[in-house]
């Protein structure tokens, strides 16, 4: 039992710093919910353009950039399932490696199982995202149209709205998928012992936190409440 200690310990970690950047009350001071926000105004400027095509531009990169880290998640599956299959050769190849525990091939079973599916959990959720930022390219198209030197109307206005959420929701998911691959690096420290998954998985979680609640991206961010400097 001893020898799992690292993957509650991972566990324990990951979830903590889930809820505290989705469900805590800090959660409100995170970069994500400053590009919530920059999200929704974005497809409420949206509504009062006539020509859209920089807006569909960027949602075309933002596909094309979730479209990336799926590919990623794939190839961390296939990854993990050669390292399941191919288990002897690779023990034999580390066993001689100071710090690496090869001692058991149940563990290294296991653990290479937690990867496979940690790394699937990163595609589903890469995956419903690109969906997603589909269904915002199509709510973009559904907003009417604004008419020159004319002001958006309530009615393109709710449309945009909608747009925005659907971005907003979008972004989440992205974003959980993004977190998966980033803590999956804590995860393979499990070859170097329990302590060694905890402390690097620590460490990976201090650095999102640190991102996400005091990053220059959030300080940029603020930028435009700050007054001018001479």
């Amino acid at each position: 039992m001893s020898d799992y200690f690292g993957v509650i310990g991972f566990l324990l970690i990951a979830g903590g710093f889930s809820w505290l950047v989705d469900h805590s009350p800090f959660s409100k001071h995170t970069l994500s919910r400053a590009m919530d926000v920059h999200r929704r105004r974005w497809m409420e400027g949206m509504a009062n353009r006539q020509v859209r095509i920089m807006d569909s531009q960027i949602i075309a990169g933002l596909q094309n950039g979730i479209a990336f880290f799926a590919s990623t998640a794939l190839l961390g599956i296939g990854a993990a399932f050669t390292l399941i299959t191919a288990l002897d050769p690779v023990m034999s190849a580390v066993q001689d490696v100071p710090f690496l525990d090869a001692s058991s091939r149940l563990q290294w079973e296991v653990m290479s199982l937690g990867l496979l599916v940690i790394y699937a959990y990163a595609f589903f959720k890469f995956g419903w995202a690109y969906r997603l930022v589909n269904y915002s390219a199509m709510l973009l198209g559904a907003t009417p149209d604004t008419g020159r030197d004319e002001a958006a109307s309530e009615e393109i206005l709710a449309a945009a709205r909608r747009a925005g959420a659907m971005n907003v929701v979008a972004g989440r998911q992205f974003n959980r998928g993004l977190r998966t691959l980033f803590m999956s690096i804590g995860y393979l420290a499990w070859i170097g012992g329990p302590a060694a998954q905890i402390l690097v998985t620590l460490a990976v979680a201090a650095i999102l936190v640190y991102r996400q609640f005091a990053s220059p991206a959030l300080t940029a961010l603020k930028a435009g409440d700050l007054p001018a400097q001479g």
